[in-house]
């Protein structure tokens, strides 16, 4: 902190002079004197207050903060400073504030203090006294101020290219997984409305937004182990025979081995739902024969969007089937394929993913 207060030292002589400063002393002529000793070293800014039930209207007049320092008489009438400071700091008060008073005990100062003082200077005062603590006073409070709005920027900068960074990192796992999937889809737009299946059914599962949000962005990268899968294979267009369907499940390891061993969250739960998102509930998938809650949640919910999306698109292999036959199907699947619970949740937002799929439907397809 020292070093950072060093490097943004020394204050401009012009800030300092120009700095917002309230004189509030129920004694006009006091207050004249005040005035006239700031400004004859060059202080701009003065306002005087002699009523202390006023200073909150000008206070609040200039936002909540209008002023660098306040100079504050103790003993005054209807309010003393006491009440001022303790009202000024109900009011979010963060400008330092130089107690005024004549009289000069311990236990007064004490109390000041206590009560939201930053310095004390006792009556009477010479001129160079006033202007020695109002200078010294401005001078901490300045620096403080231009380190918070100096900390401030440097979080909102680091906040923005977090952001940036994200936003990098799912811009190329979403174009990674529509690379792959283009091997064995003409546009791509499987993998993007899965990804948003996958995020309706989630928002709807009550999972927290963060991994509804990853989740989201990791589930085109479900598919991408169909890169080490020959063309002969994935681009078979009839059934395949046990060997190559064997070959073809390899996917999900290829995947996931791709994936794998990163420590970036979202690689992470990319990796999960690649290797994943193939096991059935009833434990007849694969690749390890995982059963109900075994299967990761994320796995479980790519499994009803990449289903429901591949059986309406057509592919190389196969026509599209019609949305109807697929929920039937999906609904029908429910505690063998499918967890049941989430079965019932893709039906309760059946109608925000028919709008997604109407959204990015496959032109060249229908």
């Amino acid at each position: 902190m020292f070093h950072r207060l060093q490097t943004l030292m020394p204050i401009s002589v012009e800030s300092i002079r120009s700095a917002a400063i309230l004189i509030v002393d129920d004694n006009v002529h006091n207050l004249e004197i005040a005035r006239q000793i700031l400004e004859c070293r060059g202080f701009t800014r003065i306002t005087t207050e002699s009523n202390p039930l006023a200073v909150f209207d000008v206070h609040l007049a200039g936002g909540g903060q209008p002023f660098d320092l306040i100079l504050l008489d103790l003993m005054m009438p209807h309010l003393d400073g006491f009440g001022v400071m303790t009202r000024l700091k109900e009011c979010g008060n963060a400008s330092p504030v130089l107690v005024l008073t004549a009289q000069n005990d311990t236990q007064l100062c004490h109390h000041a203090f206590a009560a939201g003082a930053s310095d004390f200077l006792s009556k009477p005062f010479t001129g160079e006294e006033m202007y020695a603590r109002v200078n010294n006073l401005l001078i901490a409070h300045l620096a403080q101020r231009r380190l918070y709005h100096e900390n401030y920027t440097l979080e909102e900068a680091v906040r923005q290219r977090t952001t940036e960074l994200e936003a990098a990192q799912f811009e190329i796992v979403r174009r990674l997984g529509m690379a792959g999937e283009r091997r064995d889809n003409e546009t791509g737009l499987h993998v993007v409305r899965m990804a948003y299946f996958s995020r309706i059914i989630a928002l709807g599962d009550r999972m927290e937004n963060t991994d509804v949000d990853l989740l989201f962005h990791a589930a085109p990268m479900h598919d991408i182990g169909k890169i080490g899968i020959p063309d002969r294979i994935l681009l078979k267009a009839g059934r395949l025979d046990d060997a190559e369907r064997h070959v073809m499940n390899t996917h999900v390891e290829i995947g996931f081995q791709i994936l794998n061993g990163s420590d970036i969250p979202l690689l992470q739960r990319a990796a999960t739902i690649a290797r994943t998102h193939h096991e059935k509930w009833d434990g007849s998938g694969y690749p390890y024969g995982l059963r109900g809650d075994e299967i990761p949640l994320d796995g479980r919910i790519v499994a009803i969007a990449d289903v429901f999306d591949a059986l309406t698109s057509k592919r190389p292999y196969k026509k599209a089937w019609s949305v109807e036959d697929a929920i039937t199907f999906i609904c029908g699947q429910a505690g063998e394929h499918f967890d049941p619970r989430l079965v019932a949740v893709f039906e309760e937002v059946l109608p925000e993913i028919l709008e997604v799929k109407e959204q990015f439907k496959d032109h060249s397809h229908d």
